[in-house]
């Protein structure tokens, strides 16, 4: 999946000799955590977030109009530079650098100009939607050979009980590195018979491990 098909276009901005109060109400009025500062091309020159506001501006303070502090330029407070992504690079590699840089947005753009942006909370939401937990069903987790068809086998098991698969997730498996455990989101609210077929094909389920779940 590609960024350009979770991304925000429609990104609220500023530029840096917009102040801090210019900022403050801006988060107010479109309830978000997150500019971009940019110039009139729309090259994306900075970022300020929440937190650089409340750092800038005492909390107990901030709501006074009048204070001299409201009136900085943005520029004196953003971050300057920051990350940026482009419209076809990969979720999973945005995810890797959400992680890695400890940041909470990052601008795209296409042609040095802001033509998006995602946050953690596209991220965190688009893991939800691909693990199916909001659609009704079971999780199953289950312990398998790290071997070619592996993936094909545990299918056929499925297509055999006649249960939909909604999503999977494959994990590197902590005990053992010659194993993987697949992850699965599937279309039942009562998953005992296919966990006794999927059992008698030979595979370790892990999860769920209830009474009755074991031959």
């Amino acid at each position: 999946m590609i960024i350009e098909s979770i991304m925000n276009t429609s990104v609220p901005t500023l530029t840096p000799t917009n102040s801090i109060k210019d900022a403050l109400q801006l988060l107010k009025e479109k309830r978000i955590r997150h500019i971009p500062i940019v110039n009139s091309e729309q090259e994306v020159l900075g970022v300020v977030t929440d937190r650089d506001l409340k750092e800038a501006t005492p909390s107990s303070l901030a709501s006074i109009e009048n204070l001299e502090v409201l009136d900085l330029p943005l520029e004196q407070i953003m971050t300057k530079n920051p990350m940026t992504g482009h419209p076809l690079d990969f979720v999973e590699e945005a995810a890797s650098i959400f992680y890695d840089n400890r940041i909470g947005c990052l601008p795209i753009v296409s042609q040095g100009k802001l033509v998006g942006m995602i946050t953690e909370s596209d991220l965190l939401y688009k893991f939800i939607e691909l693990t199916g937990v909001h659609q009704p069903g079971s999780h199953i987790e289950i312990r398998v050979p790290n071997r070619t068809g592996i993936l094909y086998e545990v299918a056929k098991v499925f297509y055999e009980q006649n249960i939909n698969v909604l999503s999977v997730l494959v994990y590197p498996d902590k005990v053992d590195s010659n194993s993987k455990i697949l992850v699965l989101r599937v279309e039942t609210i009562n998953p005992l018979k296919l966990i006794e077929a999927i059992r008698a094909a030979g595979f370790e389920v892990l999860w769920p491990s209830l009474p009755g779940t074991r031959l």
